[in-house]
This record gives C-alpha cells, structure tokens and sequence, in this order.
C-alpha cells in the first residue's frame, strides 16, 4: 500500500504538465485564452552565413533560374555594354604563346560623349562629381547569387563545368588562350611542356612521366582531381545538372594548365553579399616568386592557400556549407605538400627581349619599347610597385580608387571603396586579360588608361602606346 501511494505521488507532477498541455491545446481553452502575440520581425541585418539547409526541391531550384536566365543575362549585358565596346579588336601581330592576337583597347566608354584626354585633366573631386569615371568595379554575372562561372570556349572543351543559371560574360578575344601553355622551371628547355593539350587525368601521367618527379607527379594529379563546390556538387542545391559536374571543381578547371582561362568567381572572406567582389583567376606561373595569397592576402604560403582552399575558400568561407556539400580536408605533410611543389615550378612564358636581370636588351627591342621601358621607369612610377626582374613587390597597395566615383549600388554590387590588393606580376602579362583584381581592365590599354587616371600622371597619346609596347614584352 505505501510502495502504491508512492507511485500515485511521484505521478502527481507528470500528470499536472500533462493537464495543462491538454488545456493547450484544447480548442475550447483556446478560444478562452488571448490570442497569441505575432513574433517579431526577424533582424534584417544581412548575416555572416549561408543558410545551409535546403528548403526547396532541386527540380524547383532548377525550374526557376533557368527562366530567370535570360533576364539574368540580359541585365548584365546591357551593364556591360553601358560600361565598354566589346566589339572583337585585336592585334595580329602579337600573339600569345599558342598564336592567339592579344586584344586592343582602350574599351572603356566614357559618359557625356567626353575623351580619356579631357577626363585625365580633371581632378578627382570633378570625376567624381560628374559621374565620369570610365572603371568602376566589375559585377559578378549576377552578384547576389556569384560562385564559379567558366568562359563559353572552356565549357565546350569541359562541358561538366556548365551552370544552368547563368554564362559567362566576357567575349573570348578579350581571355587567354585555351588551352594555355606551360612551362617549368625545372624543364625551361622544353619550352611548352603541355604540347599543346588540355592536362586532364587522362593525359597528364603520359606527358608527365620522365619529366616530374614522383612527388611532383602526385601533386598535379591532385590539382587536377574534382572536389565538391559550392556550386559544383551533389546537394540539392547545386547549379550544375551534369552528373559529372556534381563531382565538383578541380584547382586546374580555373587555373587551367597552371595558368588561367579567365574564370570568375567572389572572393570568400568579404560580407554582406552586395559587397564581395568579383574576383578574375590569377595565373599559377611564376607562384614560386610570390609571397602573398588569398584575396586578403593573409595567406604567406602556397602550402596554406592550397590547403584553405579546400577548408574552405571553395565554399565561400563557411564551414557548415562545406560539411554539407562533403569538404576534402587535404593532408598538409604530403597531399598538400605535393600540389604546392608541383605549383612552385609553374614558370612564366619567355621573355626574349629582357635580359638576366629582367630589363629590357635594347638591341633587341625597338625604339617604342625602349621609350616605354623608360616611361615604366620614370614618368608612369610603374616601377614603384612592379620592379624588375619580376615585376611585382610582393606587398598590397590601396589605390584609393574610389576617390572618383561616388559609392552606389549598380548591377547588385556596392561601389564602394574596396581597400589594398596585391601586386601582381607583369611578366607574361600580355597572355593574362583581363586585368586588375576583378577583370574591369579589358585590355592592357584599359590598364594604362586607369593608371594614368588614379595616378595623375598626365601621360601623352604617345606616352601611352609607348608604355603599351613595353608590357607586351615582359
């Protein structure tokens, strides 16, 4: 008897939380009660994180960005063609490694009907002002969705590597060849060691043995291994419908044969999404020089930017969509150590007309290149930042572009001031357009004309072709 009015008591309590959740949810204790407070308004501030789980079917996902494309693409290309001439205007008579004509430019249109020569006379504050600035930043394809876009002409040859959501932007005259060529430090005598291919899985160990090293071996076979990505993956929420696609993205799709085809992406570590910026892949030639990687260049080493890349740059540095979509952590003292020795030998094209210490042999070169080293030198403190023999410093400068132009949101971007970026080596430039971090630099005339701008140089016509005819030599 006392074990059973034990029981009756400890049930007591249970059996009162289970009265009251009846009266809950019980309709008529319901319509006694006050209706229940609206929850608040969520906070609209724009979060650090992706929202990582998927709330709509693929099928869904799918459905509707293919029928918002063509308005997606049609947007930026009026952008686009607000901004530049993109009609095809090359120079036959100077080639990338593999024959392709290096584009001309300048391509920027400025407003008001006004010439580069009347806007360099300007100051900032009067740029600025008049909204005439010919280069603001470039815009992702469609900003608030960004990831990894490749060019149409790469697409044909790796069709795995096509989004259902948008196309790349840019015209082919205005991107390096396809497929690069590449050159070794340890090989220089071999010249293009890829002959002329595409380096796939497939190929890269029958053009590749003899001439690496085990190692080395290893390591390119891992750069060009597939591995999930943000938007190349098996989740629900991928942007791709190939299955091969869904496998994911390999180092060398973008830095195609340790060089680059153009491909465009947002860096990772910047927030909120109208704020990142559209970034233009670098070439991995001449990588064993360098001293700064990352967009912010936090990275010391191109051991550490290869293995953040995997944590989590391919997954717009958030660590819960990597685990979703099935992060690869890389193993540092040989995976990692390998893929890193294989890119430290990437070269840079020859350069025939620099000598040993990189400056120009003017009794190869002409009268125009002569004058345009000389400018690179002086008048156009080129040099400043780029010095021979690699032409780069290996630091960051802040170019305070926005000086001159008035901050605003345009094609889903904040224009806005966008703080220092890395020295990029000039040497092989003429086979890398487009140009500054973002690719806004069409042509290397575009480059020319910016700098003039930002720096108040006030170079002549002449000046300009001379500085011109010297980069195309490097």
């Amino acid at each position: 008897m006392k074990d059973s009015m034990r029981i009756q008591l400890l049930m007591m309590p249970a059996l009162a939380v289970v009265s009251a959740a009846l009266l809950i949810v019980s309709p008529r204790a319901n319509a006694q009660q006050p209706p229940p407070q609206q929850p608040k308004p969520a906070d609209q501030r724009p979060s650090s994180y992706i929202f990582p789980v998927t709330v709509e079917p693929f099928d869904v996902v799918r459905a509707r960005d293919k029928e918002a494309k063509p308005r997606v693409m049609a947007e930026h290309q009026k952008l686009l063609d607000e901004r530049y001439d993109l009609r095809r205007h090359v120079d036959e008579n100077v080639h990338m490694t593999r024959g392709k004509p290096i584009p001309v430019g300048p391509t920027a249109k400025i407003k008001n009907g006004l010439t580069f020569e009347q806007v360099s006379k300007m100051s900032p504050d009067e740029i600025r002002e008049k909204g005439v600035f010919p280069y603001l930043p470039l815009p992702h394809i469609e900003h608030m969705v960004g990831g990894m876009v490749f060019p149409q002409t790469q697409i044909k040859a790796q069709p795995r590597l096509e989004r259902f959501d948008m196309d790349f932007d840019l015209p082919d005259w205005f991107l390096p060849e396809f497929p690069p060529a590449m050159f070794l430090t340890t090989r220089k005598d071999l010249g293009d060691v890829s002959r002329g291919q595409l380096i796939t899985l497939t190929n890269f160990f029958e053009l590749f043995n003899g001439i690496l090293n085990p190692k080395q071996l290893e390591g390119l076979r891992l750069l060009l291994t597939q591995f999930p990505q943000q938007q190349f993956n098996a989740t629900d929420d991928r942007k791709t419908e190939r299955a091969d696609g869904m496998i994911g993205v390999a180092c060398f799709d973008c830095h195609v044969n340790g060089h680059t085809s153009g491909a465009t992406h947002q860096v990772g570590d910047i927030r909120p999404q109208a704020n990142r910026r559209r970034i233009d892949t670098t070439s991995l030639r001449g990588v064993n020089i360098q001293r700064l990687f990352g967009s912010q260049r936090a990275l010391k080493s191109v051991e550490d930017f290869t293995e953040f890349e995997q944590r989590a740059a391919y997954f717009d540095g958030d660590p819960v969509i990597a685990t979703k979509k099935g992060v690869n952590i890389l193993e540092r003292g040989s995976q990692v150590h390998f893929m890193a020795e294989m890119q430290e030998i990437l070269d840079f094209p020859p350069a025939p007309k620099l000598d040993i210490l990189g400056r120009l042999d003017h009794s190869k070169a002409t009268e125009s290149e002569v004058r345009g080293e000389a400018l690179f030198f002086g008048k156009a403190n080129c040099a400043a930042c780029h010095p021979a023999p690699f032409y780069t410093d290996n630091l960051m400068h802040d170019l305070a572009v926005e000086r001159f132009f008035k901050p605003h949101m345009e094609g889903g971007m904040m224009m806005t001031a966008q703080g220092p970026i890395k020295t990029f080596p000039l040497r092989g430039i003429k086979e890398s357009p487009p140009y500054l971090h973002d690719g806004r630099l069409l042509t290397l005339e575009d480059t020319v004309e910016f700098f003039n701008l930002i720096q108040q140089l006030g170079l002549t016509q002449a000046e300009k072709g001379d500085l011109v005819a010297f980069l195309r030599v490097l």
